[in-house]
């Protein structure tokens, strides 16, 4: 299910690159750049923080789907999609933690 929802989602961000800014809240965020993204997701992220802290379950599934969402639009906006995202998580599997920070700082 989840990857048939982020398959779906990618499709409809890529759609909102073509739209109007007036009309599409996606096609807003990227008109006005990255740093509004990037601001999107830390709103979102300390939102989640937030939502996390107080133990509120249907509090953490918004904010976490409000995260998502923006860090979707962002990869959208950088050229990339879920897959690349799921590559990589799939190429970690099985490594430690530490084991994956140290390949990368090699």
């Amino acid at each position: 299910m989840s990857d048939n929802v982020l398959v779906k989602l990618a499709e409809i961000l890529e759609s909102r690159k073509n739209a109007d800014p007036s009309t599409s809240y996606v096609a807003s965020l990227y008109d006005k750049g990255l740093d509004e993204i990037l601001k999107k997701i830390g709103e979102e992220a300390t939102e989640t923080v937030i939502a996390a802290k107080s133990g509120e379950k249907t509090a953490i599934i918004h904010e976490t789907a409000d995260l998502w969402f923006h860090t979707l639009v962002m990869l959208a906006q950088q050229g990339l999609n879920p897959d690349d995202i799921l590559l990589e998580l799939s190429r970690r599997l099985g490594l430690s933690g530490l084991q994956e920070k140290t390949s990368r700082q090699e």
